[in-house]
């Protein structure tokens, strides 16, 4: 019921053809979101008229104004009974987007995706805006444009969606995509349909790439084969040359160390279907770490879990999560005798969820101590090595068993978590005593207690809480 991939199609109404990117709404896909706000001429915000405006709507705003691009809002769901469009434009004129019958500048059309009501008049509405703003691009030249998403898929290998966004996209010619390249040896529309070329705005499906490109890659077309492959090398040392070094002080570094040597980290190996999906569940898995625990990457990878994940997972004892992917059924034996745990997912909360959970688990427990009673030592009756046995009076609170003691005396502490195996009260053996009782206490010791006349046991239990991120 949630859109979790970047996708584009293009449709024709009125003799024009018009490209949509539909970009998820989750708050995991934001990368994706700020990505296909990027990409757009033109945003069509789809806002609930039953619910209003949600923090992603917030979010998704501020990506179009960021991109600076022109905003129509879509007020959905018109059909149900509890729409109120009055009121969603109320939030969104807080938002900074005022609407245009209450003297502001942006359209906002009531439309219902289950009835088809107002659909036509929101595709009329889009060209008008295209038309007013003039939103042109150049038909000459070599093409260039974006990666959209990127897969593999079986019998056609290395598999890219891209949006041309200048020039013309021809089968045969060499197209550079971040640090790959490819010779286009396949054009086709997001529907299947061949092409031979494609001209500004169209979302095509290319294939004959060397490498995955990720999504949001940048990609023109060069002459030659020679060309393409120098300018990929290029692109990619430059990207492996962001990762530069810093200087760290020595302080720092004491406290990077300090701190890492108190990580407990969670092995994860992450398979996706696609680019977009993977980069959107690595980020936000990465985003789920504190100062005691965090996610370490073993490996990610677009594509079915493979023999070779298994075997990372079985060596760096990994979870292998896989989200829209598949677990080929040969190597379900092969996980189970390496006692590879490996966690399928479509939904992409329900897999963040299972991960936080994992990471729940390594985090020291909270430690909850609560103070019983005091008593003044009066008497001492047995020392020895592992036991000692004392009297006196409870002074306050109230001790019971079982229970833990502290031995002071004065201010200085001399013994710590002493357990407490026994209450008497005269020959008696009870579990509770209280404030101005007089008792014997048998205390377990690991080594021989300087215990006197006149010291303090403090009685005190203590709970480790399971803590949450």
């Amino acid at each position: 019921g949630i859109t979790q991939h970047l996708s584009a199609y293009q449709i024709v109404h009125s003799g024009r053809p018009l490209t949509f990117i539909d970009t998820p709404g989750h708050e995991a896909f934001a990368a994706l979101r700020e990505h296909g706000a990027r990409l757009t001429d033109l945003v069509v915000l789809v806002v609930a008229a039953d619910e209003g405006v949600k923090p992603q709507t917030i979010e998704a705003i501020r990506f179009a104004k960021n991109a600076g691009v022109k905003i129509i809002v879509a007020a959905n769901k018109m059909d149900k009974t509890d729409a109120d469009i009055n009121r969603l434009k109320q939030q969104l004129s807080e938002n900074e987007l005022m609407p245009e019958d209450w003297g502001g500048e942006t359209i906002i059309l009531p439309v219902s995706a289950k009835t088809k009501e107002g659909l036509p008049e929101l595709l009329d509405m889009i060209i008008l805006v295209a038309d007013v703003e003039e939103l042109k691009a150049d038909l000459e030249g070599p093409a260039q444009g974006i990666i959209i998403e990127s897969h593999m898929e079986t019998g056609r290998g290395r598999v890219a969606v891209a949006l041309v966004e200048q020039g013309t996209l021809s089968i045969g010619d060499f197209v550079v995509a971040g640090g790959t390249y490819a010779k286009v040896r396949n054009l086709e529309t997001t529907t299947g349909e061949v092409l031979s070329s494609a001209g500004p705005s169209m979302p095509v499906i290319i294939t004959g790439l060397k490498e995955l490109p990720d999504f949001g890659e940048e990609f023109f077309v060069v002459g030659s084969e020679k060309q393409a492959r120098d300018k990929a090398t290029e692109r990619s040392q430059i990207k492996k040359g962001d990762g530069s070094s810093v200087t760290t002080s020595g302080s720092e570094l004491l406290r990077i160390i300090s701190r890492v040597s108190k990580l407990n980290e969670l092995n994860i190996i992450v398979k996706a279907d696609v680019q977009g999906s993977l980069t959107s569940v690595v980020d936000s898995l990465r985003g789920l770490g504190t100062e005691e625990v965090a996610v370490r990457l073993v490996s990610s990878g677009v594509g079915v879990i493979s023999e070779n994940d298994v075997h990372n997972a079985a060596t760096s004892g990994a979870i292998i999560y896989g989200f829209h992917t598949s677990l080929p059924a040969s190597l379900k034996q092969l996980a189970a005798r390496d006692h590879v745990s490996i966690r399928l997912y479509s939904v992409i909360y329900e897999l963040i969820d299972d991960v936080k959970k994992e990471l729940e688990t390594l985090l020291v427990p909270e430690v909850i101590e609560t103070s019983l009673g005091e008593l003044i030592v009066k008497g001492i009756f047995k020392i020895t090595k592992t036991e000692v046995i004392c009297g006196g009076e409870v002074t306050k609170g109230k001790l019971s068993i079982p229970s833990l003691a502290r031995l002071k005396r004065g201010k200085e502490v001399l013994a710590d978590e002493l357990e407490v195996v026994n209450l008497k009260r005269g020959p008696t053996d009870v579990t509770e005593v209280q404030t101005g009782e007089m008792c014997g206490v048998s205390l377990k010791t690991e080594a021989k207690l300087d215990i006197a006349e006149g010291d303090r046991l403090e009685l005190f239990t203590r709970q480790a809480k399971t803590r949450t991120l």
